[in-house]
């Protein structure tokens, strides 16, 4: 019966070729040693004219590890990969695009080393070097770094300093537009059954106020329309309603913040209420961005916002 020689590991596979070319050369008949193994006729010429090569023998017969497929960027290639795209702007490249997707990464290894990678292949290069997908943080262009990172070096630990001195409170505020709607795609019904949503007009907004602190103490207050001088000012007389303790509040650094009305109503707190401005283009740093920016997700806009949390 035929053998396969590819069922067989390495280790027995190098045995019998070593014995049975041995047996040959003392005098054996090929054709007999070889059926004794249950291998094609020829396989034996092809172990004897491989050992007897020149400086070659029995080594030649010796298995040798599989190299597998070729690599197709050398280990220094790889580093330089990690180089280019690590920390780094796609455009800087040429590239018409902001983020590092595997499709970029490729148009980016053909335009350095004139190499073309399939999607699958950039994926495994981009995780063997510790490249993970990551949803990008969103900033302005007309982002400052610099006002930015004297505010959080300098401006906000004198506020926080100074609140402290008073034993006031330091709240963070933010607006925030939804639509009226469930965000969960699906519901639990018996078979057969259909399950129904009464959704109020969709095209009528809902708006939110917020404060919170840093200890993540949350408040908040909706209203109807866009927000305006006026509406500001009362809701901040919301936010006071009944406070002991006395409030520095960051707000954004909008020309609706400003208003000599709001001012105006600042003042007459006596103290009790101050506000302090962000560099602007900073909305992040308003501390519940991040609130409103979670119950926007589809995730957790079926979860229900009850009842209001002085901070």
């Amino acid at each position: 019966m035929r053998r396969d020689g590819r069922a067989l590991d390495h280790e027995t596979l190098e045995e019998i070729r070593l014995t049975a070319v041995r047996r040959v050369r003392d005098g054996e008949k090929p054709a007999v040693v070889i059926a004794g193994y249950g291998f094609s006729r020829t396989t034996i010429y092809k172990w004897l004219k491989a050992s007897s090569g020149r400086g070659k023998g029995l080594r030649a017969l010796r298995a040798t590890q599989a190299s597998g497929r070729p690599r197709t960027l050398t280990a220094a290639q790889e580093r330089h990969v990690f180089r280019l795209i690590n920390g780094r702007d796609p455009r800087r490249h040429g590239l018409d695009f902001g983020l590092w997707t595997r499709v970029g990464v490729g148009m980016l290894i053909a335009q350095k080393f004139g190499m073309r990678l399939g999607v699958t292949a950039v994926g495994a290069l981009l995780s063997k070097l510790g490249l993970t997908p990551h949803k990008p943080l969103q900033r302005a262009c007309q982002r400052d770094p610099g006002p930015i990172e004297r505010w959080q070096r300098e401006s906000y630990p004198a506020i926080a300093a100074q609140a402290r001195r008073e034993r006031a409170d330091v709240l963070f505020w933010d607006e925030a537009d939804f639509r009226a709607g469930d965000g969960a795609n699906e519901s639990r019904v018996i078979p057969g059954h259909a399950s129904m949503v009464r959704h109020p007009d969709p095209g009528r907004p809902m708006s939110a106020a917020s404060a919170v602190n840093s200890r993540g103490a949350f408040w908040f207050s909706l209203y109807e329309g866009a927000l305006n001088a006026d509406l500001l000012v009362e809701l901040l007389e919301q936010l006071m309603h009944k406070r002991k303790r006395a409030v520095h509040l960051v707000i954004e650094n909008l020309p609706a913040h400003r208003k000599a009305i709001i001012e105006k109503y600042v003042e007459s707190t006596d103290g009790r209420l101050s506000l302090h401005f962000l560099p602007g283009h900073a909305p992040a740093m308003t501390g519940d961005e991040s609130v409103w920016g979670r119950i926007g997700r589809a995730d957790d806009r079926s979860r229900a916002i009850s009842g209001q949390q002085h901070p």
